[in-house]
């Protein structure tokens, strides 16, 4: 992979950005009169790790006029040191587009963390490639990264083109394309077809594919291998047999990665993470991390994992450097990774929880 050089943004990406708001003191949400509200999307998520620690960063998204969760968006997104482009359209009344609310409930030993998306109206559907000015933002300003989640691929029909053409304007004028396949059966209904063929098209463009079995068999198609077991070994024996088949598929891909986790609680999981990197696999064993919020570690993976490619790491240490971002992602209320530095990512990655003075 050939990184552009000079690119004003070292990542960014297409989002519809939102709130999530979550009980405090890890209530549940059904009993809970308090709630801690954030900005959130998956995408930025994966920003953070970058914009954390000192890169510039990109999220292309939509925003309802005049809305104050719009000027709430905004503000969460300049503190996070994440910049925005996107076009501003009228509410339409009270049943007209609004931002997306996530509604989650951390969990707490053996009452699982859940998750209530709320995205009726949601803005972020009407996204469209006729919003941005491509040849300005890729061409002559330069992103280093352009990241797609299929989330945002799977939204809707308009998203759907849209995550298509920037994935090509990328390409063309030199960016690297990372994809997450994400894949969320209720998005996918009565689609089925026309998605596996887009998502297709966009892993045909990526330099770097993220996704567990599961993602790729779904999106993208493949068998995979008989089923022989949940054991964190066979996932990883399963993810090495699916890694062969697809990237002789995907020969543009030169990175695929996903991320290992087995649930002991919704306090203490088992976190671990595989690689393909070039012609060599990486593995990082599953090891117990303690959980504040479990939400969002997988994406902080993501963004530690393209943090080392940009900051030009040996690829020996992409995989914990994403591996120890999601474990800081998981100690956080906030659903992203904030590092205060990459010796803090270091420090995790090594177990070094000794006060640092």
């Amino acid at each position: 992979m050939i990184l552009r050089e000079n690119a004003k943004y070292a990542v960014g990406c297409l989002t519809s950005m939102g709130v999530r708001i979550t009980p405090e003191n890890r209530m549940g949400v059904q009993n809970s009169h308090h709630f801690y509200m954030q900005a959130t999307s998956a995408e930025t998520n994966v920003c953070n790790i970058a914009s954390s620690l000192g890169c510039r960063t990109l999220a292309l998204t939509k925003f309802v006029e005049g809305s104050p969760i719009a000027a709430f968006i905004r503000s969460e997104l300049r503190a996070r040191n994440i910049d925005y482009e996107g076009v501003s359209v009228p509410q339409g009344g009270p049943w007209g587009y609004r931002h997306q609310f996530n509604i989650a409930d951390s969990g707490y030993g053996l009452r699982a963390a859940r998750v209530f998306n709320d995205r009726a109206g949601e803005v972020g559907r009407t996204l469209s490639a006729e919003d941005f000015d491509t040849e300005r933002i890729f061409g002559r300003e330069g992103v280093g990264i352009f990241h797609i989640s299929g989330l945002i691929a799977a939204m809707s029909e308009s998203t759907t083109r849209c995550c298509i053409t920037l994935a090509r304007e990328a390409k063309r004028y030199g960016s690297l394309v990372s994809f997450d396949l994400n894949y969320r059966a209720s998005f996918w209904q009565g689609r089925e077809a026309e998605l596996r063929s887009a998502f297709r098209e966009i892993a045909e463009l990526a330099d770097i594919l993220v996704g567990n079995e599961e993602d790729f068999q779904l999106c993208l198609g493949f068998q995979g291998p008989e089923a022989g077991g949940r054991s964190l070994d066979k996932k990883i024996e399963n993810f090495k047999h699916m890694i062969t088949e697809v990237k002789s598929a995907y020969p543009n891909a030169s990175v695929f990665a996903t991320t290992l986790r087995e649930v002991i609680s919704a306090n203490r999981n088992l976190w671990g993470a595989i690689m393909l990197a070039g012609n060599d696999w990486y593995v990082e064993q599953p090891r117990e991390i303690d959980i504040l919020d479990r939400i969002g570690g997988g994406d902080a993976f993501t963004g530690g994992l393209l943090y080392g490619i940009i900051r030009n790491m040996e690829p020996a240490k992409w995989l914990p450097f994403g591996w120890a971002c999601g474990a800081l992602a998981v100690t956080s209320l906030n659903d992203y990774g904030e590092p205060a530095d990459e010796k803090q990512v270091w420090d995790i990655y090594a177990g070094n929880a000794r006060v640092q003075r």
